[in-house]
């Protein structure tokens, strides 16, 4: 079937899909090519309709959420990507102390509301730059905590269009894992249990410290897509990319932070290839000079041929 170029509507009009769209400002690294097609839903109803229609024309789908931890190629992504960040809403249940969010809600934004109702559980989260979809994909953590301690179901839209209620355990987490990931199982929604009851302002105070030691010890001030690599057992990889003499190392505008060097920066116009570059020079002299391998823990997307 031949793809029309014109902007294409699955739901009512609320919810264009559209041709040849940027994805560089859509991630914390400004950098990226083109998506072939794009569709930004504001809820899971318009979702399911734009799943559907890639479905039918035997596209590749992609998920974006923030944005962070992620490298898309230059020559952008083929299929359609959909962007859930306009997926984003909270409901509390007084009762069990439970909150239910969308997929797109900024998981800072997240810990600060649950810090305003003075129940504990997220205040950890406040400092990672993602979305609960993300979080629940990547079992994303910090500061001891992670997200497999307090989610208690996620709403997954299944490949065949079909919606499954996971829970933690069917999630089959484990360091940055969880069975969602590498495959077209898609994640709308989360329910986490957290502990009411707690002084409203105790609980803000301690999420904004956990915030201040982020800000102090990683690099915030230029794009990056957060930690780059997973911490191998017994090492953190931070340290080990230190050691190896490789802060401050550039390759084009893409640079390992001074302040840490588990990241990698964008000093202005770094493009998909320097950063990838980097990665793979990290991943050799860190394996010559420690015997260590270093795993990615940022996503790679498209062609780095």
């Amino acid at each position: 079937m031949t793809l029309s170029s014109s902007p294409i509507n699955p739901s009512a009009g609320r919810c264009p899909i559209r041709p040849q769209v940027s994805l560089a400002d859509l991630t914390t690294l400004n950098v990226g090519g083109r998506a072939q097609w794009f569709v930004a839903p504001q809820t899971i109803p318009e979702l399911q309709a734009a799943y559907q229609w890639a479905r039918e024309q035997a596209l590749e789908i992609t998920v974006l959420g923030a944005g962070s931890n992620l490298l898309i190629s230059d020559r952008g992504l083929s299929g359609l990507v959909i962007c859930t960040k306009y997926l984003r809403y909270i409901k509390a249940d007084e009762q069990t102390g439970q909150l239910t969010t969308g997929a797109g809600q900024p998981l800072p934004k997240l810990a600060h509301h649950a810090a305003k109702l003075g129940w504990r559980g997220l205040e950890w989260i406040v400092g990672i730059p993602g979305t609960v979809g993300g979080a629940v994909v990547m079992n994303a953590g910090a500061h001891g905590g992670c997200t497999a301690e307090h989610l208690v179901s996620a709403l997954v839209l299944e490949p065949d269009g079909g919606l499954s209620l996971l829970t933690g355990r069917e999630l089959a987490y484990g360091y940055r894992h969880s069975c969602l990931q590498g495959t077209q199982r898609l994640v709308l929604q989360a329910t986490w249990q957290l502990e009411p009851g707690h002084d409203p302002a105790l609980v803000k105070a301690d999420t904004q410290e956990h915030l201040n030691h982020r800000l102090s010890t990683q690099p915030y001030h230029l794009p990056n897509c957060g930690s780059v690599f997973r911490n191998p057992v017994g090492h953190a990889a931070g340290n080990l990319i230190e050691r190896s003499g490789l802060k401050g190392y550039q390759i084009g505008q893409a640079q390992v932070a001074e302040r840490h060097a588990n990241f990698i920066l964008n000093r202005g116009g770094a493009k998909a290839l320097d950063v990838y570059q980097l990665i793979q020079h990290i991943q050799a002299r860190v394996a010559d000079r420690w015997a260590i391998i270093l795993q990615p823990e940022v996503k790679m997307l498209g062609d780095f041929a």
